[in-house]
């Protein structure tokens, strides 16, 4: 008998029901030392000291279920299982802190604009869902955290915004006594996500602490967490909550989903998620990746004899005159307004007494380079002819030819449509703080950026400059000014992630007229790719107008819609096919 079937024999004859049966709720094992196991929907939590015989626990690490994440924690000895399976396992990186609960020091300040609670209908567990897939964690899936609402192992709790109930964050605890009986009387924190274009800080904190309140009040000696070892931010929230770094290791399987945690820095780990979301999709199907220029987000995808060079969504499929047809916005204008595509009215900046017979007509006007990207350059609801002066030196400092277009009041809409189908339809806001009573606008605009930054890998952060000081100026306030507490305030005027604002998935909701209209856009520039912006009173409604056409749209921003998924296969139409038949 060889090592592989000696272990899974001695798997046959050792492991405990809740290994061998893959029930949806969780179970608590009878006694301890049966390999006590906990599924939390992402994968299952393996309690190491609960597994007597190391090879055991190697084998039930083994039988990981596809597109799952299981964990092995509290391994005494991980070098030991590590060597039953050294090709399927590794040593996961990261540290184990825990608090002791009778040192935990409780907090009078309560959450603003939001509050905790717990899970309490399906639509939070959707949202839960939405969540977790929108920063890139494995979900447990609704059916799964509905269906143990009831759980006295698992406990979900939410942040839940107070302005329109939206759900801004989520944690899972896991009560080790339930589960096995745990001597230790312990518990652990799982799973914890906050929304990265949430408008309040201390949404992760707040939702910590409610676990940890939670366990103490149920009187459990200790919570348990694990957490990737270069999260300095999280870290320092740990830290800061009394939690310590105890000497408890964890193993994980080696599959896709993990491969960075094992596989090391790769080439490609220095493009830009825009590049990344496409080169892990590409990487997942088994196509090959060139990274050509990570810091401009330059690769190449090979599969076979086919190459496709692409800056992210920017392929080789899309033509040189399609490009420039994007790129300068009068051009756009045109082709889309001879399609019978609704357009607001527009004219090329030739003076500036033209300019300003043009706003005194119009009454408010955006100001935009003819040529440019990520918003800059751009001013909004211009209505003034000194602030008009200075938007057109402002996008004259990104393209000499300068755009004077009709403002249009409503919703900024981007709908994404690759091969001339709709994939993702996202409103876009602009960026905007929340007072707090404490702080001025500037010191709220710069812990906001800060949010932004790391929520987004340094993509979205709100300039501090001359457009920002006069939204805030147009809105009675100065940038010392402390703004009163729970207030909003819009501090730009476009909704462009770049400049700070947060993009909100409406795709299910978008009504068939905006989708045909976008398709016949994307058609009428003769792209393959592209991101149509558009502004709607509603995305339920008919009403449109078309603003600008992108080459190349950022599908990271559209997540759960799968953007880089129907990328691929346009790129590579035969690797779909072979998808779908698995």
């Amino acid at each position: 008998m060889n090592t592989k079937d000696r272990i899974h024999h001695r798997l046959e004859r050792s492991r405990a029901p809740s290994v061998k049966n893959w029930d949806r709720r969780p179970r608590a094992d009878q006694e301890l030392g049966e390999s006590a196991t906990v599924d939390c929907g992402w994968g299952r939590l393996l309690f190491g000291q609960t597994f007597t015989d190391p090879m055991v626990l190697a084998a039930a690490l083994q039988d990981e279920r596809p597109g799952k994440r299981d964990v092995a924690l509290y391994l005494s000895d991980p070098h030991v299982v590590l060597s039953y399976a050294p090709q399927d396992l590794f040593l996961d990186p990261s540290h184990t802190f825990r608090l002791w609960l009778e040192r935990y020091q409780s907090c009078q300040r309560r959450p603003k604009g939001f509050q905790i609670r717990l899970l309490n209908s399906r639509s939070d567990a959707e949202a839960i869902q939405r969540l977790y897939i929108a920063r890139g964690m494995v979900p447990p899936g609704a059916d799964f955290i509905w269906g143990n609402r009831t759980s006295k192992v698992l406990t979900y709790w939410v942040a839940e915004d107070d302005q329109d109930g939206s759900l801004l964050g989520v944690v899972t605890g896991v009560d080790h006594a339930a589960a096995f009986e745990d001597p230790e009387n312990g518990a652990s924190l799982w799973a914890l996500s906050v929304d990265g274009q949430a408008p309040y800080p201390g949404i992760g904190e707040a939702l910590v602490r409610q676990v940890i309140e939670y366990f103490l009040a149920r009187g459990r000696s200790f919570l348990d967490l694990s957490v990737i070892h270069d999260n300095a931010n999280a870290i320092r929230l740990y830290q800061k909550l009394g939690f310590e770094r105890i000497p408890a290791f964890a193993l994980k399987n080696k599959n896709a989903f993990n491969e960075p945690l094992f596989m090391g820095r790769q080439p490609e780990g220095d493009l830009n998620p825009y590049a990344s979301i496409i080169v892990n999709e590409a990487r997942r199907r088994g196509i090959g990746i060139e990274v050509i220029d990570a810091s401009a987000g330059y690769f190449a995808l090979v599969l076979g004899g086919r190459r496709i060079v692409c800056r992210e969504s920017l392929s080789e499929l899309t033509s040189a005159v399609a490009m420039s047809r994007c790129d300068d916005k009068a051009v756009t204008h045109r082709l889309l307004r001879h399609a019978g595509l609704r357009v607001p009215e527009q004219a090329r900046f030739e003076a500036l007494d033209q300019a300003e017979a043009f706003l005194s007509r119009l009454g408010s006007l955006v100001v935009k380079p003819a040529r440019g990207e990520q918003g800059a350059g751009i001013s909004v609801d211009v209505r003034d002819a000194e602030t008009l002066e200075q938007a057109i030196t402002a996008a004259k400092g990104v393209c000499e030819t300068v755009i004077l277009e009709e403002y249009v009041e409503g919703d900024d809409l981007r709908i994404v449509v690759i091969d001339s189908q709709v994939v993702a339809a996202a409103i876009r806001r602009p960026a905007q703080i929340v007072g707090t009573g404490q702080h001025s606008i500037r010191d709220l605009i710069q812990a906001q950026s800060r949010r932004r930054r790391s929520a987004t890998g340094g993509e979205s952060a709100i300039p501090m400059d001359s457009e920002t000081e006069r939204c805030v100026t147009q809105s009675g306030y100065d940038l010392d000014d402390l703004l009163p507490e729970g207030e909003f305030l819009q501090v730009r005027k476009t909704a462009n992630l770049h400049t700070g604002g947060t993009i909100h998935d409406v795709t299910e909701e978008l009504h068939p007229r905006l989708a045909e209209a976008a398709i016949a856009a994307a058609r009428a520039i003769d792209i393959p790719v592209t991101g149509l912006d558009m502004i709607v009173p509603s995305v339920g409604g008919t009403d449109y107008v078309i603003i600008e056409a992108n080459e190349r749209p950022g599908l990271a921003n559209h997540e759960p819609q799968p953007t880089a998924e129907r990328f691929v296969d346009l790129l590579f139409p035969q690797t779909a096919a072979r998808e779908d038949e698995t």
